[in-house]
């Protein structure tokens, strides 16, 4: 018979090697974890959808001698033939001649369209009725920018305030130096507007 200080050993033994196994599992289960979150790449940015939804639609009031005359949801690119088509085609009185079908809409624009011999409100701008020309960037006051499409009461008061503070426009192109204009806006005032 052996010692009981050999079965000790033995058992001691055992149980050191059961602790170094069970550190050897969990040291290369940590190198595994560490080596599969290493390969993962980082996840991608999340762009906010909110400027594709802004420039997938346009807002148009249309007007005047329609057959349905509302406030319309069309897809941004949108011309005057579609605001027209929309609002169930010209009315019986309608003076079609005046109105370009091929413009492009812009967004919170009123269209009016005018009945055969009637003349555009006085001050019209930017719509099918504007038949007073371009609005003057030099002379015109709030009242006749909000007028513009796309321009509403605060934009207008910033057109004021460049000018007083920068002295006349001397170009169109100047309004991308007003707050809230950009080259977007700026394509659809280019025609609308001059100085």
């Amino acid at each position: 018979m052996k010692p009981a200080s050999d079965a000790a050993g033995r058992v001691r033994l055992g149980v050191g090697a059961v602790i170094v196994l069970a550190l050897l599992v969990l040291a290369v289960t940590v190198v595994v974890g560490v080596l599969r979150s290493a390969a993962v790449p980082p996840p991608a940015p999340v762009a906010t959808p909110t400027a594709a939804v802004e420039d997938t639609e346009v807002y148009v009031h249309v007007s005047g001698a329609v057959t349905e005359p509302g406030l319309y949801v069309l897809a941004s690119g949108s011309r005057v033939a579609d605001a027209i088509s929309a609002a169930g085609g010209f009315g019986e009185n309608a003076d079609t001649a005046a109105v370009n079908l091929a413009r492009p809409l812009s967004d919170g624009e009123q269209l009016v369209v005018l009945e055969l011999g009637q003349a555009p409100p006085a001050g019209a701008a930017g719509g099918e009725s504007g038949g007073g020309g371009p609005i003057n960037l030099n002379t015109a006051g709030v009242e006749q920018l909000d007028e513009l499409p796309r321009v509403g009461p605060a934009i207008a008061q910033r057109i004021v305030d460049w000018r007083e503070q920068n002295g006349r426009f001397t170009s169109v192109d100047d309004l991308l130096g007003v707050p809230g204009i950009g080259e977007k806006m700026l394509a659809g005032l280019r025609d609308l507007v001059t100085v």
